[in-house]
């Protein structure tokens, strides 16, 4: 994994009604990882992390 370079802050943001949360990830992390708007993303809590990653068919 490359090293990011310059630290990105980023203010998480409550989505309509509340009951979801954004957060705006950088133009050029979604570049580098050559995923399209829309595209199906799968997430996970890892400690006291959250992991996104491209979603694979078949896995949960």
């Amino acid at each position: 994994m490359e090293k990011i370079e310059k630290q990105q802050i980023r203010k998480l943001t409550k989505v309509a009604g509340g009951s979801s949360y954004a957060v705006v990830i950088p133009r050029e992390f979604i570049e580098k990882l050559g995923w399209k708007a829309r595209q199906k993303l799968d997430i996970k809590l890892y400690g006291d992390r959250i992991i996104i990653r491209d979603w694979e068919p078949g896995t949960k």
